[in-house]
Parts: structure tokens; sequence; C-alpha cells
């Protein structure tokens, strides 16, 4: 797939989803102050930074969208991971108003009003957010992008709050306006997880760590390539669908340096053709003992 119809197509996904988040968001925050939920206003506050989030990755979608120059031969496609752990740190960061809210229930500030129109909007909200999240993570899949894997699961993380708060307004609609802050704290943790996870696997592709899932696959394929006897020393790293490999393979002695350019050119292609993900190969020839 050509790569600036992938960047039109994430730009896309990226506007319809900020629009829908920006509309949850508002919805959850507006009537949760209304209504004093803790609950209803910390979840607002999630699905507020879904839709910051989504800003986020269209900036980093543009800078990484950028062709490789003299100083970035590699290309720029790490700055869409590094706009998406600025994801992560902004989820760290909404848990404070979480628990702000938490600790100022229960210290008795404030009481929470439940009515039918609570379920309502939690319901609505909560529908749209499932949609978000699938069709984030499906387009992401197709386009191979990084940041809308991610994003995806920040608004699935949101799928799970919402369920949580909305049993939280049963039990105070029961008599129990603790569960308000009980379940205020749980999506504060649910926001800390989903920020942490996503901070975690985005920083290990940008220390280069080695994709194990594809190293059998290589392995097999080089090792059809007539003239080669051993492949070893494969080394991965890079991102979803922009994969770099560094291999080592053995050869004949007694054979020439253009027959083993010739059979690296093969090894090259023979990947490039069966793995998608792959952008580039770097052959090392070995003579075998």
């Amino acid at each position: 797939m050509n790569r600036t119809f992938e960047i039109f197509e994430i730009r896309k996904v990226l506007l319809i989803t900020l629009s829908l988040n920006i509309l949850v968001s508002g919805a959850k925050v507006f009537y949760g102050y209304l209504t004093h939920s803790i609950g209803i206003i910390s979840d607002g506050f999630h699905s507020l930074f879904d839709g910051v989030s989504n800003i986020i990755g269209l900036i980093g979608i543009y800078i990484a969208s950028h062709p490789p120059d003299a100083k970035h031969p590699y290309g720029h496609r790490k700055y869409e991971t590094v706009f998406t752990i600025f994801v992560g740190l902004l989820m760290l960061v909404t848990c404070f108003e979480v628990f702000k809210k938490v600790y100022e229930s229960l210290t008795g500030r404030h009481a929470t009003t439940v009515t039918t129109a609570s379920f309502c909007v939690m319901v609505i909200t909560m529908l749209i957010n499932i949609f978000v999240s699938i069709y984030e993570k499906r387009k992401g899949e197709k386009l191979d992008s990084e940041f809308l894997i991610a994003d995806s699961k920040h608004t699935k993380s949101d799928i799970y709050v919402s369920i949580g708060v909305i049993v939280s307004l049963v039990f105070i609609k029961l008599g129990f306006p603790i569960a308000d802050a009980i379940v205020g704290a749980i999506v504060g943790i649910f926001i800390a997880k989903a920020g942490i996870d996503i901070i975690r696997e985005s920083t290990e592709i940008l220390v280069d760590s080695s994709q194990p899932d594809i190293t059998p696959a290589i392995k097999e394929i080089v090792q059809g390539v007539e003239g080669v006897i051993e492949c070893h020393e494969i080394r991965t790293r890079g991102t979803r669908g922009h994969i770099f490999i560094d291999l080592h393979i053995l050869v004949r002695p007694s054979m020439s340096v253009e027959e083993g350019h010739s059979i690296a050119e093969t090894v090259e292609e023979k990947i490039k053709k069966q793995l998608s993900d792959i952008v580039d190969v770097v052959v090392h020839i070995e003579p075998s003992s």
C-alpha cells in the first residue's frame, strides 16, 4: 500500500474519532459536574484524553510522514512512536484529577445525584466508544499504524471504565453513595495501567527491541536460497509495518565476490517479497569453514 495513501487514511481515521471523542467527553464531563458524579466526571476526563491523543496523533503522523533525508536516512517514522508515548503520559496526568475527585467524595464535600438521564448518557457514550475502539483497531492493523492501535487500546479501557461507572450508579441509587468514590478510584487505576502499557510498548520500539515472531520465517526463507549454507545472527528492529533486518549467511569460501553479491541480492528480494513488513535487509557474507 502506498505510504502517502496510508497517511491520508490514518489522518481521516483520527479526525473521525476526534469528533466522536469530543462529543463523548463533553457529554460526560458536563453531566458529571451537573450531578456531582465522580465516576462520570472521571470517565469524561478519560474520554477527553482520547480526543487529545487524536490531536497529538495528527501532529505525530504529519512529522512521521516526511521522507528520509540526509540527517534521517531511516526516515521519520519513529516520531509516531514518540508521540504515542505522549498519549501514555497524558493518561498518567489524568489520574491526578481523578484521585482528587475521589478524595473530595470520601471527605463528604458533595453528594451524587443519579437520574435516568445519567444512565442514558453513560450507555450512549459507551456504545460510541465501542464503535471507535473497533474502528481504530481494524484501521490500525490494516494501515500498520502503531499510533492507531495504541489509541484503540486507550479507548477500549474507556469502555470498561464506563461499565464500572454504570454499576456504581446502580449502587448509588440503591443507597450506597460510597460506590461513586470506589469506582472513581478504579477508573484512576485503569487509566494509569493503560498509560503505563502504552509507554512501555512504545519505549521497546525506541530502544530497537527485536521482533522475535518473524525470526523463524526469515531463517526458513534465507536457507531456502540456493548457495546459502547457513543463516545466523538475525537481528530485527523497527515499528509495525516498517522493520529493518541484519543477518549473516555462510557461503562456499571459493565463491567469487560477484556470486556472493548475487546471492545476497536474492536473499533480500525473497525476504521483502514474502514478508510485507520488511523495508530493508542488510546481508553479511561469510565463508563457510
